[in-house]
């Protein structure tokens, strides 16, 4: 006979499964327009833009990466009103969806050539798409994650969601590879790099039917059969918790800058462009930081349940803060087993502020208005941290001519962050359910 304890730990693994395998598809999606717009987008469709300045339409190229940033807040206020009025489920269903059309259409848009301005138009209007749904993503994977674990691990399970975004940069660099590699650079030109853009619409049947499966977050089963569900929690959220709202965002800046270094085609685009190395090797050297980005995410999402959100983010942040100048100068020896030194390093920090997320943002939130916090506090960080930081990296250099100048501006966001860190509030072990939020104000109050 089936224990309940097994029957839970079944479902734990299933929900374990969906969000890794679920944010691992829709982060491939978005990454690998990061990818393609470090070494493709500038000739396809912003180089008429920039004729007299190869540099410029590589600027223009980032700087379309950026824009849908700016979508991300709205797709977070409309994935926080589904997700809080009609379950965490629904919103990943909705947002694979969305992401999956917008790529698969990318793999299919003319260029510049063929259809003139209207090209990088559609590709902007795309980005916007994969923008909406990336805002909305996040917030209920990890949620479905963070409310299905036992208390004293929520932070291993809330680090299972985080991990789509290095898995999906190794996917991505790994397709993009494989391409890459089969092709000659005229077929790759020509029409190979759409083949990783037609590739998702495979992985997005793929996201559906384990997602499906899921059984709704015990947290909102909870919050239906309470009744507390707020009619409008973006606006209950930021009259009743905008502190909370603005700590979470500021505790993301650091991380999501100097992340985008790696996941936002920076690091591939200096290599190819200044450095003039071979494509396939610095998708390996890219690769390489995704791998350890990896194991440091479970790590920090580990040690967060071991050590406390706080002084997990406190480490992150200062071995980030000192390994970042280290990570660029290394990078401009074009030394391989240097490079490897430099985006390896660059992943602890990155890991160990990237791990205790998911967790510490559910942790700040009440129940009824928890996934519209923690989208749009993730999607506000991601635009002051990441949003142009491939852009920014870039006009650096062409000013300075100095590679260290990157290190710099990410160690100014990597210390907002960790001012952030020593004023947040341990949160491991807060009360998730509303029945717990309940009992924990009843024994808080002091009887008249």
């Amino acid at each position: 006979m089936t224990t309940t304890a097994t029957r839970n730990r079944t479902e734990e693994r299933r929900v374990l499964g969906a969000t890794l395998i679920g944010t691992t598809v829709e982060w491939y999606d978005f990454l690998i327009y990061a990818n393609a717009a470090a070494i493709i987008f500038a000739a396809q469709y912003f180089g008429p833009l920039g004729e007299n300045s190869p540099q410029l339409a590589q600027i223009l190229s980032y700087a379309s990466i950026g824009i849908s940033f700016f979508f991300r807040p709205l797709g977070a206020i409309l994935a926080g009103w589904v997700g809080d009025r009609y379950g965490r489920r629904m919103v990943l269903m909705l947002t694979l969806g969305l992401m999956g059309v917008a790529t698969t259409l990318m793999g299919l848009l003319p260029t510049y050539s063929s259809i003139g301005i209207a090209a990088p138009l559609l590709l902007v209007l795309l980005r916007i798409l994969q923008g909406l749904s990336a805002g909305g993503e996040w917030g209920g994977a990890a949620l479905m994650a963070v409310e299905h674990a036992p208390a004293h691990r929520r932070g291993l399970f809330g680090s299972y969601p985080q991990l789509g975004v290095p898995l999906g940069m190794l996917l991505a660099t790994g397709v993009l590879l494989g391409v890459s590699s089969a092709l000659s650079e005229e077929q790759f030109t020509a029409w190979g790099w759409r083949v990783p853009f037609l590739v998702s619409f495979l992985l997005i049947f793929i996201g559906f039917y384990i997602r499906r499966r899921v059984a709704e977050s015990p947290v909102f089963t909870q919050l239906e059969q309470t009744k507390v569900r707020a009619s409008a929690p973006v606006s209950r959220l930021l009259r009743e918790h905008p502190g909370a709202v603005v700590r979470a965002a500021a505790l993301f800046v650091g991380n999501n800058g100097a992340g985008y270094m790696i996941v936002g085609g920076f690091i591939l685009g200096y290599g190819t462009s200044t450095l003039g190395l071979d494509r396939s090797f610095m998708l390996l050297i890219v690769s390489v930081g995704a791998l350890c980005y990896l194991f440091t995410t479970l790590l920090g999402g580990w040690l967060s349940d071991v050590l406390g959100r706080r002084a997990t983010y406190l480490i992150g942040y200062a071995a980030l803060f000192v390994w970042l100048m280290p990570t660029f100068l290394l990078l401009q020896t074009a030394q391989p087993w240097l490079m490897v030194l430099s985006v390896a390093g660059l992943s602890v920090g990155l890991g160990l502020t990237y791990g205790p997320q998911s967790a510490a943002y559910s942790e700040m939130f009440p129940s009824h208005v928890r996934l519209s916090g923690v989208s749009i506090a993730y999607a506000i960080g991601a635009i002051l941290g990441g949003a142009f930081a491939p852009m920014i990296a870039q006009l650096l250099v062409g000013r300075t001519g100095w590679i260290g100048s990157v290190g710099v501006y990410l160690m100014v966001l990597a210390a907002i962050s960790f001012v952030a860190a020593v004023g947040m509030r341990e949160s491991r072990g807060v009360p998730l359910t509303p029945v717990e939020e309940e009992a924990a104000r009843q024994a808080t109050t002091v009887p008249a």
